[in-house]
């Protein structure tokens, strides 16, 4: 499972209506196969690059056992574009990037109609999930990436059941 704690800069720039999203700082236990929570949207996961078992950016993040894989692109410098395949309806998109390098990505799904930034860091590798559960993203399309070429990033598309939304809870304020 990939945790999710605390609101992401990644959500401003989604379609607010159309996914949630969220992002927990801290290295994951299992960093090839981070987990994910019952909430939608994003988690993002860093690691210290040479560190034994850490992730690489060279390779393109593992999606749950029980999620299909409709895309892949391995290691990728500047701007590129690839084709992902058609999934069953009712199931979500799942948008996995990893990066490393100084620099800004910005990340567009078609035909979701879904972009969102990403800043990448020269001294770690971060991998972030994304989760998109609206109407239509079952069709195939294309995601494309702009990037410098300062930045590495590779990227694995995928498909799953969209995940739970929480109920909200009460908190109460003391004064």
């Amino acid at each position: 499972m990939r945790t999710l704690a605390g609101l992401s800069i990644v959500c401003a720039a989604l379609l607010a209506p159309l996914t949630a999203c969220t992002s927990d700082h801290t290295e994951a236990k299992k960093p090839a196969q981070p987990s994910r929570s019952s909430d939608p949207g994003s988690a993002e996961v860093t690691a210290t690059p040479g560190s034994s078992g850490q992730p690489s950016a060279q390779q393109p993040p593992e999606l749950d056992a029980d999620e299909t894989l409709a895309g892949r692109r391995k290691a990728t410098t500047g701007n590129a574009s690839f084709a992902f395949g058609k999934g069953k309806k009712g199931d979500a998109l799942i948008v996995a990037v990893r990066c490393q390098g100084t620099g800004k990505i910005k990340v567009a799904v078609r035909p979701a109609h879904a972009s969102f930034p990403l800043e990448c860091l020269a001294d770690q590798v971060s991998t972030t999930y994304n989760q998109l559960a609206v109407s239509g993203v079952d069709r195939s399309g294309v995601v494309s990436v702009e990037a410098p070429s300062s930045v590495r990033w590779s990227m694995t598309v995928g498909r799953g059941a969209p995940a739970q939304e929480e109920a909200p809870t009460a908190t109460t304020e003391s004064r």
